[in-house]
């Protein structure tokens, strides 16, 4: 199949009245110029590599759209996968946490959260997006170790990303902000909120021969199985060092910019959220991404928690980026698959998977259709053409 007259982006250039044909799923051919009696003419479209996210905090919401409201697994997964496909990603990875004391109780759960985990697995085949777990290990609650070890001894995970949201370090370092934030949530008193943090905090903190066992079971276990390994909220040089000397090769949302710079330093690849890159500002009061993207310290962007803000995102920074929208675009598709070692996608070049995205960059931007293989798993309606291909 071809597409013809698309301004291609490629990991350097963009090409501006490109075509490409696809054949069993894969890049077989690319030109840069328009080719007669194509089955999909752009038009002068943006012909995008497929988005590959890896961290997306969206399932707890699919599968319990409202508080105490479970919904079957297997509705709130397919109906992430929609949401997925139709802003542009084909290749995601599931964040799912296991800490059962959190604000986010059972949904975090050991038990929910492996269930969650083994479902999205099974159903894989039946499902539109390249699906992937990224199991966050919240290294207060080291009785998680075992069900995590059991969960990748299955080859259900394929990443790992070391927590820790106790107050007074990391995404929560400042307190007084924590303490107003979560009254003003909860209507509580600052009194009330100040009283909860503390004992918070005081039921997370574990000694610190427990918290050094516990990070070091974790990092075996994932070199023994070949796990990708991230750190969370990095806030300090030295969380980078120890993260560092655990094996751990993203980190992920840094929360100051000299962390940030201390993972590129030591050669960690460093994720932020696109919301955060689309507002230009963290909703925690943490680092900006468009802050770290200025400083050349952004290697990838997340969708976090909301996938559609990813393609209005790479627009956003393409304006500043040293190298344009190509510079831009790498953020969401070559870097993480880089990183992640997904040596088959994450650009549009021939041989590499035919993960495709259809756009327009009008206003903050539009995905008309997404590709995956070379099939059409989103449209828009917007393109005649793509629903006969598909």
């Amino acid at each position: 199949m071809w597409l013809s007259d698309f301004r291609i982006v490629t990991p350097n250039e963009v090409i501006e009245h490109g075509s490409l044909r696809i054949e069993d799923g894969c890049i077989a051919e690319l030109r840069d110029t328009p080719v007669a009696g194509a089955e999909l003419e752009g038009n002068g479209l943006l012909l995008l590599p497929g988005f590959v996210d890896m961290h997306g905090d969206m399932v707890e919401r699919e599968v319990e759209p409202r508080p105490n409201v479970p919904m079957p697994l297997e509705l709130g997964l397919r109906d992430l996968d929609r949401r997925l496909a139709g802003s542009g990603f084909t290749t995601a990875y599931a964040a799912l946490s296991f800490s059962p004391m959190s604000t986010y109780g059972h949904l975090r759960s050991y038990e929910h959260t492996s269930a969650v985990i083994r479902k999205l697995k099974a159903m894989r085949h039946m499902l539109n997006v390249d699906h992937r777990v990224h199991a966050r290990f919240e290294i207060t609650f080291p009785k998680a170790l075992s069900v995590i070890e059991e969960l990748i001894t299955e080859g259900t995970v394929d990443l790992i990303s070391l927590t820790d949201h106790t107050p007074g370090q990391g995404q929560y370092r400042d307190i007084e902000r924590h303490v107003q934030k979560m009254a003003r949530e909860r209507g509580l008193s600052r009194e009330e909120a100040a009283e909860a943090i503390a004992r918070r905090i005081e039921e997370r903190t574990q000694p610190a021969g427990v918290l050094a066992e516990t990070l070091e079971a974790i990092s075996s276990l994932c070199r023994a199985h070949g796990v990708a390994l991230a750190s969370h909220d990095d806030d300090t040089t030295d969380k980078v060092e120890l993260m560092h000397g655990l094996g751990v090769v993203i980190s992920e949302f840094p929360v100051t910019l000299e962390a940030a710079a201390e993972a590129r330093r030591r050669g960690l690849a460093t994720a932020m959220g696109a919301p955060n890159a689309l507002r230009g500002q963290s909703y925690s009061g943490n680092l900006s991404a468009r802050e770290a993207h200025a400083a050349g310290l952004l290697d990838m962007l997340a969708s976090d928690y909301h996938p559609s803000a990813m393609l209005p995102a790479l627009l956003e920074l393409a304006g500043t980026d040293r190298d344009g929208l190509p510079g831009a675009v790498r953020l969401a598709t070559l870097n993480p698959a880089k990183a992640l070692g997904l040596d088959d996608r994450g650009c549009i070049e021939t041989g590499r998977l035919a993960d495709l995205v259809i756009a327009d960059d009008t206003g903050i931007g539009h995905v008309r259709a997404t590709l995956r293989q070379g099939r059409f798993i989103y449209s828009g309606g917007h393109l005649g053409a793509c629903a006969k291909a598909a």
